[in-house]
């Protein structure tokens, strides 16, 4: 019998408004610097320095912005666009033209780590909008960096809003978008830049390719990775790293399902056992838990071409540590998306297995998937799992059907 599972193609960080990726300040560093930028803005006079206020409450929201991609609580975020919006009061386009443009591309980058917590695209169209006021500024001619930057930004949410609705032209967007971007942004000017959007690259081009079913798109998605790959390195770049790791393994993933490869899935699950060596719980919760959801799915993958259940097992273990951290109401796809995963492995196990044990866990978790797609509205997930939750109640029923017929057989007359 068969059954879906749900894999969207894993969260791309976005350029961070400071100059760079590559320090990665802990937490208890960031809630020091919230606290130092609450002091500044006691005492800087919004009325006579209207713009060094402005950007003190830019910097503001850059520290809550930081702490709040690494806390549970959307608090941190929700405080930052707060931020944000304050500084663009003074900070005005009229008046300080490129000022307006940063703050606005900063705007862009809370609005999207917030609405990637979210499960709709009300939040992620808002990002656009904000990246699309930065670059009535941010002009190619006038500052390519920031230029670049934006359009590397503006194609990370282009992406995640086309995995979340139909069609294809909110992921062919973004793809242009990155393409854009690697015109400035080259491996000799810029390589982290450079790595940056060819990763970003890597995913929109992953995205479409699994939506259209074209392998070739699936393949120049693997190339863009493993260019990103020639510049980041574990020891110098290491959530960079993992994060493209993860990617590839998505995207081997999808290869060797769609060209039924064990070989592919067996490099997909190298590749994200090598993503988890760096996502670990402690330091970054959300994506060691979408590391755990794609290993399950390789796993899974696997263990359907194979006799027996131990690879299911393993898949079965690796989704129940995903729904550790993803919560329904912190994450409610992503851990809706889990429990439909965990319902397909469990599934596959029943079937192979006597009784009803397994498939009635597989039912379970077929419902709670399909409660938080349902207050979602997210139809496309919805259908595919309340296919899957039909098919095994329906097995169930024949299961016990079966059963009954047994016991009165054996009774005899």
């Amino acid at each position: 019998m068969e059954t879906t599972s749900l894999n969207r193609f894993s969260t791309t960080l976005t350029e961070l408004a400071t100059p760079t990726r590559a320090v990665d300040p802990g937490t208890a560093r960031l809630q020091g610097m919230v606290v130092t930028y609450r002091e500044a803005l006691r005492r800087v006079d919004r009325a006579k320095r209207p713009l060094e206020w402005a950007m003190a409450q830019n910097g503001f929201g850059n520290a809550l912005r930081l702490l709040g991609e690494r806390e549970r609580d959307p608090a941190w975020l929700e405080e930052a666009l707060a931020a944000y919006r304050e500084a663009l009061q003074e900070a005005r386009r009229d008046r300080a033209p490129l000022d307006w443009a940063m703050v606005q591309n900063n705007l862009g980058v809370a609005l999207r780590t917030l609405g990637l917590r979210e499960s709709g695209t009300g939040m992620l169209h808002e990002a656009v909008a904000a990246y699309r006021e930065a670059l009535k500024e941010y002009r190619a001619e006038r500052v390519p960096l920031d230029w670049a930057m934006t359009q590397n930004n503006l194609g990370a949410v282009l992406r995640n809003i086309g995995d979340r609705e139909e069609g294809s032209d909110r992921l062919q967007e973004a793809i242009s978008a990155c393409r854009q971007a690697l015109k400035v942004r080259t491996r000799e000017r810029a390589p982290l830049d450079w790595a940056m959007t060819q990763n970003n690259l890597g995913n929109a081009l992953a995205s479409l390719g699994e939506r259209s079913r074209e392998p070739v798109l699936l393949s120049a998605a693997v190339d863009a990775y493993r260019r990103a790959l020639t510049v980041y390195r574990r020891d110098r770049n290491p959530l960079d790293w993992a994060m493209t790791q993860n990617n590839l393994g998505n995207v081997l993933s999808a290869l060797g399902e769609a060209k039924s490869d064990d070989q592919m899935l067996v490099a997909a699950v190298a590749a994200y056992r090598e993503a988890l060596k760096e996502y670990r719980r402690e330091v970054v919760p959300l994506d060691w838990a979408m590391g755990h959801n794609n290993l399950g799915n390789a796993l899974a993958r696997i263990g359907e071409r194979e006799i027996g259940t131990a690879r299911l097992e393993e898949a079965v273990e690796e989704y129940r540590l995903a729904l550790i951290e993803y919560g329904a109401e912190r994450m409610p796809l992503d851990w809706a998306m889990t429990q439909n995963n965990l319902g397909s492995a469990l599934q596959r196990i029943g079937e192979r297995e006597g009784g009803t044990a397994r498939l009635e866990e597989a039912a379970a978790a077929y419902n709670s998937a399909l409660s938080a797609f349902i207050a979602a509205n997210a139809i496309r997930y919805l259908q595919i799992c309340w296919e899957n939750r039909d098919h095994v109640v329906a097995l169930i029923q024949r299961r016990r059907e079966g059963e009954t017929v047994g016991e009165k057989t054996a009774a005899g007359p």
